[in-house]
């Protein structure tokens, strides 16, 4: 176990430094100059010149991630060149809108996926599983920014059941937070309920079809208390690798949700930084991607031997 998690760290380790170039090198091939986005179009090639040397867009590229690599290992993010605030402040205010969110649609999609793919397993050629199958056919088919522009429309402005748009601090005010995240929360983690519930359905069908199934039923056992021993327990593999998989992509996926329903989120911060040319906030905001894609997986990987006694981490017998 511990040779196996001290593996992962120093491949994850070694992950985060090649994407730490990556995201060097790949944002300085943006188009657009960002000591012009600052200093304005009528600047003049003094100002340019001046701006430019204040960002440190003057030295080579090798010094420049030597200060950026430097900075970074002192955990200096550096200083948004769009409003001068630190980068880790903007991060430290936006990232918890986001994981907020993020959080919520993890747990709607894993409650409703679950319950959908037992429906469907449970009456299989009956009327509830064509239902369950219309909602992932949905859910995998329709955009989110989509669902996103009719929920507004129908459910926050004709019917009024939820705001349109505004972000609370949950933390301040879990009701009123939670209720202000529940339509994005819905929107965003529709279409992780539909895989969800899709490979929950086909992990049970696999394992209420196995020996060992047919053998408890033999032996007594209710359909179903063998369908939540055997066929809901197995299937929670599938659905914590889907999870896990799905985790980073909604944080870095939230970007259009919030854009929707106008959250102040990671998404806001990502797309102003982009626009602007902000460099000190596009590769912070990668790097947390990837450092969340790799602890994320890792988690994923530990937790298969919790939920299944039958895998061993470590690759022994």
């Amino acid at each position: 176990m511990i040779r196996y998690v001290a593996t992962k760290l120093w491949q994850s380790a070694l992950t985060l430094a090649l994407a730490t170039v990556v995201v060097f090198i790949g944002v300085r091939m943006l188009p657009g100059d960002p000591a012009l986005a600052m200093a304005g179009e009528d600047a003049s090639p003094a100002q340019l010149e001046a701006m430019r040397e204040q960002l440190g867009l003057n030295a080579s590229m090798p010094v420049q991630f030597l200060t950026f690599l430097g900075n970074l290992l002192r955990g200096d993010l550096g200083t948004s060149t769009r409003t001068g605030t630190p980068v880790a402040e903007l991060i430290a205010t936006t990232l918890p809108v986001t994981l907020w969110l993020s959080a919520y649609a993890i747990v709607v999609a894993v409650v409703v996926g679950i319950l959908f793919g037992v429906i469907a397993e449970r009456f299989r050629g009956r009327w509830p599983e064509w239902f369950t199958n219309g909602f992932a056919l949905i859910g995998l088919s329709v955009p989110n920014f989509w669902l996103g522009i009719l929920a507004i429309l129908y459910l926050a402005v004709t019917l009024g059941w939820f705001p349109a748009s505004g972000y609370v601090d949950v933390l301040s005010d879990p009701l009123r937070g939670l209720y202000y995240l529940t339509l994005p929360a819905v929107i965003l983690g529709t279409s992780l309920a539909a895989v969800i519930m899709r490979q929950t359905r086909a992990s049970m069908i696999e394992t209420m079809s196995t020996d060992y199934v047919r053998t408890a039923k033999a032996k007594g056992l209710s359909g179903g208390r063998v369908l939540m021993r055997y066929g809901l327990r197995n299937s929670l593999i599938v659905v914590v690798t889907i999870v896990g998989l799905q985790l980073g992509g909604l944080i870095s996926g939230a970007v259009v949700t919030e854009r929707i329903f106008a959250l102040p989120g990671f998404g806001k911060l990502t797309l102003d930084a982009v626009f602007t040319r902000d460099y000190p906030v596009i590769e912070a905001v990668v790097l947390v991607i990837t450092l969340s894609y790799i602890v994320i997986n890792l988690s994923v990987d530990i937790l298969y031997s919790v939920i299944n006694p039958r895998i061993r981490i470590g690759g022994s017998n």
